[in-house]
């Protein structure tokens, strides 16, 4: 299925359009060469995906709040994590997100991958993301409520699977709907201040290969619903 970004302009963005491409100006000199990568983030509006007393920080490196104790991530992390998920792929095929908190990273990946699933434990939030894309009009995304732990089985096996939030470690499930040849990146806590990214590639029904990345701060990663 074909992606696309509709954007219903309802007024003047102009100065945050500017400030969205000197963001992928600066993603790019911060070590980002991913081209379609970094076509996504200059073409997602991340001000759409905040409170209206945020958008002038939208395109700033830094995360925001979002409610319920959540925030959006950094650009730059967004950016880096998704790269290293694609790595040389033009575009993925059927990809998890586990954590879709307010969308925007839901809405970068549809311009990347054939088909995007994306799973949100807290309904707020849920609603919230919907809310935010349902403008965008996004038909390879499909937006579900559930416990991101357990993963999609019916969807599965997944090309890719990126993780919004932190665990002690990688959940089975989520290994187990891995395609072989599939990556997962996730952040993952050493200790209780300290978070590195992991990149894990299947590579058999019993081999995966792990790699350690940057360190990195993200919300704890929760099981069940609320």
């Amino acid at each position: 299925m074909e992606s696309g970004i509709e954007i219903v302009v309802k007024q003047d963005w102009t100065d945050l359009d500017a400030a969205r491409r000197s963001m992928a100006q600066r993603l790019a000199m911060s070590g980002i060469t991913h081209h379609e990568v970094l076509q996504a983030m200059a073409t997602v509006p991340r001000h759409a995906f905040v409170e209206p007393a945020l958008e002038s920080q939208a395109y700033e490196d830094s995360s925001l709040p979002i409610g319920r104790e959540q925030t959006i991530s950094k650009p730059s992390v967004v950016a880096k994590m998704i790269q290293a998920l694609m790595q040389k792929q033009k575009k993925m095929g059927r990809v998890l997100e586990v954590g879709t908190g307010c969308g925007y990273q839901a809405a970068v990946l549809s311009l990347l991958s054939e088909e995007v699933y994306s799973v949100e434990r807290i309904r707020s939030l849920h609603d919230i993301a919907r809310a935010n894309l349902r403008p965008f009009r996004i038909s390879n995304l499909r937006l579900i409520f559930d416990d991101g732990i357990k993963g999609i089985p019916q969807a599965a096996p997944f090309d890719g699977i990126i993780l919004a939030a932190a665990g002690l470690g990688i959940p089975d499930p989520l290994l187990e709907q891995l395609a072989i040849g599939g990556k997962l990146i996730a952040p993952v806590a050493k200790s209780d201040t300290q978070q590195q990214l992991l990149l894990i590639e299947r590579l058999s029904s019993m081999r995966y290969q792990r790699t350690t990345m940057d360190e990195v701060f993200f919300v704890p990663l929760q099981s069940g619903t609320i």
